[in-house]
């Protein structure tokens, strides 16, 4: 494989578990992580000190900074794993020419919302990134259980077939099998909406609904996200493979999806801010709720379970007569 030098751009748990991935295919590890503690913590312990602290990495294998210029100066291919509600103030300052004839690959899930974009859109539109450099890395894969090396299944998208495979060889591991796609749009939305779907699964959780009910949610949801990518971006796909179903059934269900547990006090009555500050972490599915909308209705896509779900976080919907509506709508 091509020994380039890598970055990654984050430092949260997901962030961890990719640098913890590619380290298996790399010597050494360009890392850009905003606070001072991790930044610490990572050069003299190897272990990030807020995230997933039982992965263990050689500190003289990283090369940790606060400083994104020169991060981004000591490498050619970066990985981006911010929160995208932070991604626009984390790259603040950078210029195109520092982007320029890099690969960038997203592993951000979400959309920028100062733009409503997601990521590879906002790189293309805002810094002139060429399509055919730019990749999506997504799939059923939880930090946590990277974190303890269970099989997980990662496929790597891009318009450009060369781009999408060296992203694939360089996430492959003996615990992380990988595929190519070049539905990078299709799969960069999915993963938007698969949160916001989680969170409503959360939702009917707290709110007492068993899981009969939520396999017909999910099932419905994954309805409403065909129509959705069919809509913006009409490539050839099968919705039941990884990147799509698989995504939204591990989100959905998994005991570390932090959406399905954000919905989940929303259902058993918390507000928004007061689940999101007990929490201490991003409830990716919350800020994708509100920045999704304009994007829905400008698609003017019926979508009646993100609908429900905007309205509640930010409507002042009440979650029980919400979901009242639901159960007569299901197919």
């Amino acid at each position: 494989m091509e020994k380039k030098e890598i970055a990654v751009v984050g430092g949260g748990s997901w962030a961890t578990a990719i640098a913890k991935i590619l380290l298996r295919n790399h010597n050494r590890l360009h890392w850009w992580v905003r606070e001072p503690e991790i930044c610490e913590s990572l050069r003299t312990e190897g272990r990030n000190s807020l995230y997933l602290q039982s992965v263990e990495f050689e500190p003289q294998c990283l090369h940790v900074s606060n400083d994104i210029h020169e991060v981004l100066a000591a490498a050619q291919t970066v990985v981006l794993v911010v929160p995208a509600v932070h991604l626009q103030s984390a790259l603040q300052g950078v210029s195109k020419e520092e982007l320029q004839g890099k690969t960038l690959c997203s592993a951000v899930k979400g959309i920028i919302p100062e733009h409503g974009q997601v990521v590879c859109e906002y790189l293309r539109d805002t810094f002139g990134v060429d399509e055919a450099d730019m990749a999506v890395i997504s799939g059923p894969s939880h930090a946590e259980e990277i974190a303890l090396n269970r099989l997980t299944y990662l496929t790597a998208a891009s318009v450009s077939e060369q781009t999408a495979s060296y992203i694939a060889r360089c996430f492959a591991c003996d615990y992380v099998r990988t595929r190519c796609s070049r539905d990078i749009y299709g799969i960069e939305y999915a993963t938007v909406m698969k949160n916001v779907y989680a969170l409503s699964v959360g939702i009917a959780k707290g709110l007492g609904y068993g899981d009969n009910f939520v396999a017909v949610l999910v099932s419905n949801a994954l309805d409403e996200m065909k129509h959705l990518l069919e809509a913006i971006s009409p490539e050839e796909r099968n919705i039941l493979t990884a990147p799509y179903a698989g995504d939204l059934l591990v989100t959905s269900y998994s005991q570390f999806s932090r959406n399905r547990t954000f919905g989940n006090m929303i259902g058993q009555g918390y507000s928004a801010q007061s689940a999101i500050l007990e929490m201490k972490m991003v409830p990716e599915g919350y800020y994708a709720a509100g920045n999704m909308q304009p994007i829905q209705q400008k698609w003017k896509i019926s979508m009646p379970i993100f609908e429900i779900v905007h309205d509640i976080l930010y409507g002042g919907a009440s979650p029980r007569p919400s979901f009242k509506k639901l159960e007569n709508l299901f197919k």
